[in-house]
């Protein structure tokens, strides 16, 4: 049964209305998100660091007093918190010291000769120093390889040659690549995978970032002729575009 023609033309108005309100409310909502995030991130700092070093810092206020003032605990909460960070710049500074060293090594040699304690803070300062060199990075560059099987291709970041064991056990010249997931990059795949089987990405390990954050959104614009990346700042949803930025990368 076909719908009459009057009707089509007064639901197309409201179609049309709805729509748009979709629109703005999404454009909204990503305008509105990195303020929420960065409130929710300061919200657990406080909860997590500031509410239990509030009663070693402040221990000489009355409980009273803060309980009757409830906004006198959040603002203590939010020194506590600052004083911590401070303590642990502080801490960083001294340990460049040579007499910061000597203490850090004595404290380290006390921890190591503790059977379950030696396991968990060998393996947590082994992670640590792998993401905190700062004279080489983690991520090398931006590759490209067949995943999860022939014909079907993913970005993923190139961290190292092969080799240990996984190279002396295997007949081919492979690589380690770490293939993370949209659109949280920091949980992945870590690959090895044959030196011959990637193709190196002349985008910056930013753009890669941004390109699989944004599920395929925004793509770095890349000119075959010359063979440079031009990288893309992020989408700007209150213009609905891609603004593009002028540095490039050169192959």
């Amino acid at each position: 049964m076909r719908r009459a023609p009057w009707r089509n033309r007064t639901t197309e108005p409201v179609r049309h209305m709805l729509k748009s309100l979709r629109n703005a409310f999404f454009s909204g909502l990503l305008l509105v998100a990195p303020v929420g995030v960065t409130i929710f991130v300061i919200n657990f700092l406080v909860d997590l660091i500031g509410r239990p070093t509030r009663e070693f810092f402040f221990f000489f206020l009355p409980r009273e007093v803060i309980r009757a003032n409830p906004w006198i605990g959040g603002v203590l909460d939010v020194l506590s918190t600052l004083l911590v960070l401070v303590l642990i710049t502080i801490l960083g500074w001294f340990s460049k010291l040579l007499i910061g060293r000597f203490f850090i090594e004595t404290f380290e040699r006390i921890v190591t000769n503790v059977p379950f304690v030696k396991t968990v803070y060998l393996t947590v300062k082994q992670i640590i120093d792998t993401f905190s060199q700062q004279k080489k990075a983690v991520f090398q560059k931006a590759v490209l390889l067949e995943y999860p099987r022939h014909g079907i291709y993913a970005i993923a970041f190139l961290t190292s040659e092969g080799k240990g064991e996984v190279q002396h056990r295997t007949d081919e010249d492979v690589v380690s690549v770490f293939l993370p997931t949209t659109p949280n990059p920091t949980s992945g795949f870590l690959l090895m995978v044959p030196k011959q089987d990637i193709v190196s990405l002349q985008m910056t390990i930013g753009d890669a970032m941004k390109l699989i954050i944004s599920g395929g959104a925004v793509v770095p614009i890349f000119h075959p002729k010359t063979g440079e990346s031009i990288s893309v700042s992020t989408t700007n949803p209150a213009l609905g575009r891609a603004e593009s930025s002028p540095q490039t990368t050169q192959p």
